[in-house]
């Protein structure tokens, strides 16, 4: 930044600071971490977007953390197949589809590890090397996948969306037309990415928009 004259990457560690923030329970001065609790480590990640936006991130050390016994610790993924079925279903019934991107999607999921950190420099002078219990899912852990995934299958079960037993990223529920035709909403998940169909797709966003925060210019019509 000091080269360049600019404050570009300055504003990318901010702005993941600040979004990181929830995930951490930061304790008093000298006080330890409860009894069972683990210590671990992370660090930040820098990356240019293919839009030039500069990106912070930080994550958890997960190479440094031992096997978790679990049958699967990912996040889900829609396959293609459905998707092409989705557009098909769509076309064929005049419903309308659109996309839109969960906001730090791990972070909104409560972490099932016991972990702890000490805080560093960039969690600013008033925090270094105090205490913070791990209280979300973060980037890098090895259950952040399986925690976000179990917390966005809570939600979707809330709102009265069922998995589809063919393909466990598909969520469909029984909806109705204007003209009293029944039919199915769906909203597929590809990690923190979504696709809504239905006859009025913003209604349902803004019913996903109060379990979760999406990123405000990424709802609409999908570009791609």
């Amino acid at each position: 930044d000091k080269r360049n004259g600019d404050d570009i990457w300055a504003k990318a560690f901010q702005k993941e600071m600040m979004n990181v923030g929830i995930a951490f329970e930061i304790l008093a001065e000298g006080q330890r971490a409860p009894v069972g609790w683990r210590k671990v480590t992370g660090h930040l990640i820098f990356d240019v977007r293919m839009t030039l936006e500069r990106k912070a991130r930080w994550v958890l050390d997960g190479h440094l953390t031992g096997v978790v016994e679990d049958i699967s610790t990912y996040a889900g993924v829609v396959s293609r197949e459905s998707v092409r079925i989705l557009l098909t279903y769509a076309a064929l019934n005049g419903l309308d589809v659109w996309s839109g991107d969960i906001r730090n999607a791990y972070t909104q999921a409560p972490s099932s590890q016991k972990d702890f950190i000490i805080c560093g420099p960039e969690f600013g002078t008033e925090n270094e090397g105090k205490v913070a219990l791990i209280r979300r899912a973060l980037y890098g852990g090895k259950t952040a996948g399986r925690d976000y995934r179990n917390h966005l299958r809570e939600c979707m079960a809330h709102i009265g969306f069922k998995c589809c037993p063919a393909d466990p990223d598909v969520w469909m529920k029984p909806a109705v037309k204007p003209t009293g035709q029944t039919y199915y909403e769906y909203v597929f998940v590809y990690v923190d990415d979504i696709l809504v169909c239905s006859v009025n797709p913003v209604a349902v966003m803004e019913t996903l928009g109060k379990a979760y925060r999406l990123k405000e210019g990424s709802i609409g019509p999908p570009t791609q």
